[in-house]
């Protein structure tokens, strides 16, 4: 679903090819001769239209939530056993950890990746979840493809059958990277006098 999503936006095609873990950056030495496994960083699918003489792709990330807390396996042991309608009460305590999956997972990622894809002349598209979406900060939008740096490709879920849940196309948003940078940052820094509050309260207790 998502790579004909993204095709037919971004490719005119509803039935892309997709390359996964396409080797993007690679070492000093011998750059352009070094062989994929010299990489030091790759994108994780390149979704290509193959018809046509041109060469027309866009590259895809998609980032799921990180968790904080217990072991997830904790849970899975629960579930293996599990005979019960509906789907167990977590066995710890966890959550999704948004400020981690955003600022520190993704933008990296896009700082190194959008800036070099955008001088190809190529578009990033990023995939993430509703309740991901929502978490970020204001991020202003550009109203045209054309001005975008980065799409972003929404996904929300919805019940289907057997108690199970069916992945749905949300929403798109157009951006650009500094734009995006801004919304994944999502925090705007406190004064002086009280940063320093914070360090003689804490002097205090110690």
């Amino acid at each position: 679903m998502i790579a004909q999503w993204v095709g037919e936006t971004l490719l005119g095609t509803s039935t892309p090819l997709v390359i996964s873990e396409l080797p993007f950056l690679m070492g000093e030495i011998q750059a352009d001769e070094a062989p994929d496994q010299d990489a030091v960083g790759k994108i994780d699918e390149v979704l290509v239209n193959a018809k046509g003489g041109a060469l027309r792709w866009c590259a895809l990330e998609i980032q799921a939530v990180y968790f904080s807390g217990g072991k997830m396996e904790h849970d899975f042991e629960v579930m293996r056993q599990w005979m019960g309608p509906g789907v167990p009460f977590p066995k710890v305590q966890r959550h999704p950890d948004f400020r981690s999956s955003g600022p520190k997972r993704l933008m990296p990622q896009l700082q190194i990746k959008v800036p070099t894809i955008s001088r190809w002349g190529k578009k990033m598209a990023v995939v993430i979840d509703r309740a991901f979406w929502d978490s970020l900060g204001e991020m202003r939008e550009v109203k045209d493809l054309s001005n975008s740096e980065i799409v972003w490709f929404v996904v929300s879920f919805a019940p289907a059958k057997d108690g199970r849940f069916s992945l749905m196309r949300n929403a798109t948003h157009f951006t650009t990277l500094d734009n995006a940078v801004e919304g994944l940052t999502g925090g705007t820094p406190m004064s002086l006098e009280r940063f320093e509050s914070q360090i003689r309260d804490r002097l205090s207790l110690s």
